[in-house]
């Protein structure tokens, strides 16, 4: 018997027991977490070895990976964008998912997908946002994990001689991270991945270089999953995040996935009164019974300073 406040559970020796409330709903998380997917198997939806960082993480839920054979992700959309990719990032992460399922006939998925581009937060940072999606059709449910971080080497540049794409590529974590070198940055033809050697980097660089009326060729970093360990580590911790979303279930239903969906913003300048921009409420919703509720960001202000009001400091 779980007890918390002034409740108490009487120990084997008379001792008393006093459990909080946010403990007992941990153990209850896991218990009805496990439930739901402990046992079972997920196809992992990669080709680039992300089952290296993922599958480790799905074991705290009690799921065991798989990798389809004949899963050619590059179908789908390639960072050297020599082939588009499908849709947005979740459109994408989701035609993985459900390929996977087709090839293996299983009824659990595992998906990730990886954007690179200016931080939202910090102009002219580079950021990477990754996704790590589950599809469980067994149950109907979607549940994501996120990670966006400026832990990214993503970087490119035209470069004349072997000693100035040397020089950039260990700029770049070469040859701990792997390069491509192309044409030029927009061509689909005459592109080399795989380059994790100094020799490589020379003879591939010198190659295009020797072309006819070829003064400058392209590097950049290789920013797939097996050939940038900064990106597994983002992988990482998305599928951390996943798992944390799993482990939040509906008040009402019990059912997985209970996450924010969006955010309030009702704090008031303390000067002309008018609703400011600052969040002050989480909203979370079950995207199962569509249960929601609203939950306090911790330390908000009851009001915020003029300079914060679009009205105020236009």
């Amino acid at each position: 018997m779980f007890v918390s406040g002034g409740a108490a559970d009487e120990g084997g020796d008379g001792e008393i027991l006093r459990i909080p409330w946010f403990s007992v709903g941990l153990i209850f998380a896991k218990i009805y977490t496990m439930d739901y997917f402990k046992g079972r198997i997920a196809a992992l939806a990669t080709m680039h070895g992300k089952e290296k960082v993922i599958a480790p993480v799905l074991k705290e839920i009690g799921v065991n990976v798989i990798v389809p054979e004949r899963l050619n992700t590059d179908a789908f959309g390639t960072f050297t964008r020599d082939i588009d990719r499908a849709g947005n990032q979740l459109e994408a992460a989701r035609t993985k998912a459900h390929t996977a399922l087709a090839l293996t006939g299983l009824d659990l998925a595992i998906a990730s997908e990886g954007s690179f581009g200016v931080d939202p937060q910090i102009p002219f940072i580079q950021s990477n946002l990754e996704l790590v999606l589950l599809i469980d059709t067994k149950n109907n449910l979607e549940i994501r994990g996120h990670h966006r971080s400026t832990e990214t080497n993503m970087n490119g540049s035209y470069v004349s001689t072997i000693e100035e794409a040397c020089e950039l590529a260990e700029k770049w974590g070469f040859p701990n991270h792997a390069v491509i070198v192309r044409k030029n940055e927009r061509s689909k033809r005459h592109i080399y991945k795989d380059i994790v050697t100094h020799a490589d980097l020379e003879q591939r660089v010198m190659k295009l270089l020797k072309r006819l009326f070829t003064r400058k060729v392209y590097i950049e970093t290789d920013m797939r999953a097996h050939r940038n360990p900064t990106r597994m580590q983002n992988i990482t911790k998305a599928t951390e995040d996943l798992i944390k979303n799993i482990k939040s279930l509906c008040p009402e239903c019990s059912t997985p996935g209970f996450v924010v969906v969006d955010v309030k913003r009702d704090i008031p300048c303390n000067l002309c009164g008018r609703l400011t921009d600052r969040p002050n409420m989480l909203v979370y919703k079950c995207l199962k019974c569509d249960f929601s509720q609203d939950s306090p960001i911790v330390d908000s202000p009851a009001s915020v300073d003029a300079g914060e009001c679009e009205y105020c400091n236009p």
